[in-house]
């Protein structure tokens, strides 16, 4: 007599959640490790592993953010990739948990800068005047604040005069000799973006008195914050659509990892009652 087989027991873990969430957090895990290692390249470009002290400012190095925002989301990636193949809920947890407080952190930070804009407009202008003071110290700094300017068609934070704090377009360096005194970087100039040959000595002078009727036509005079905030006025619906974009993918990673650490939960204490 032959004997019928024993029907397989369904698994209370769900297969497309579980490799769902996997392939979703393998691409995280790469992008984490290739932000990781751009950052620590640049650093050793820089020399900045053998001399810590060369760094005037960790939170305004490009190469610094790169390294901090790849390594969390390298360990993010890891841990929603590990946790779901391996089906461990103490990763699955530490993801969701981690993904939550980074989530709630972006709300509030939101809030509160809608509710105390005219205060983050302050911030930000106090923070691009201190970038702008190192802006000849750090070459990668000096490539982000050029690219800044160039894309916004601005110069300085609150407007062109801010250039006045950095060391090299001083005015009172003129008396020493500097050609750059009473100037503005090249990035600033109207006319580096008709030029095919590139003019980086185009900003000289232009902060002189006698410049004051032909500075419009020369120089961008608008400042980079009044023109940031202008391009988000302009740009408000495609910037909404992408902050609700990235705001559903963390929470629907943050509903697969409790459902499928909730699954894994399940299906051990079945297994410990039969």
């Amino acid at each position: 007599m032959v004997k019928r087989r024993a029907p397989q027991e369904e698994s209370e873990v769900s297969l497309c959640v579980k490799y769902l969430l996997f392939g979703f957090n393998v691409i995280f895990w790469l992008a984490g490790g290739l932000f990781l290692g751009i950052g620590i390249w640049a650093w050793t470009e820089k020399g900045t592993f053998s001399n810590l002290t060369s760094l005037t400012n960790f939170v305004l190095d490009p190469a610094f953010i790169f390294i901090i925002v790849g390594a969390v989301i390298f360990i993010l990636g890891f841990s929603g990739c590990i946790g779901a193949l391996r089906e461990n809920t103490f990763l699955l947890k530490f993801y969701s948990v981690s993904l939550g407080i980074i989530f709630f952190t972006e709300l509030v930070i939101g809030i509160l800068g809608f509710v105390y804009k005219d205060w983050v407009e302050d911030k930000i202008a106090t923070g691009i005047t201190k970038i702008i003071v190192d802006y000849r110290e750090d070459p990668d700094l000096q490539n982000v604040i050029d690219g800044i300017q160039q894309s916004l068609k601005c110069c300085g934070g609150s407007s062109y005069e801010d250039w006045e704090v950095n060391v090299y377009f001083n005015c009172s360096m003129e008396d020493r000799g500097s050609r750059e005194a009473c100037g503005v970087p090249f990035s600033c100039c109207i006319s580096a973006e008709v030029d095919d040959v590139l003019n980086t000595q185009c900003g000289y002078d232009v902060r002189k008195p006698q410049y004051d009727n032909t500075r419009s036509e020369l120089i961008f005079e608008r400042g980079c914050v009044p023109a940031f905030k202008s391009w988000l006025e302009t740009n408000l619906v495609i910037v909404g659509a992408i902050a609700i974009g990235i705001a559903l993918l963390q929470i629907c990673g943050i509903c697969f990892a409790q459902n499928l650490s909730n699954d894994i939960q399940e299906q051990r204490a079945k297994w410990r009652y039969n």
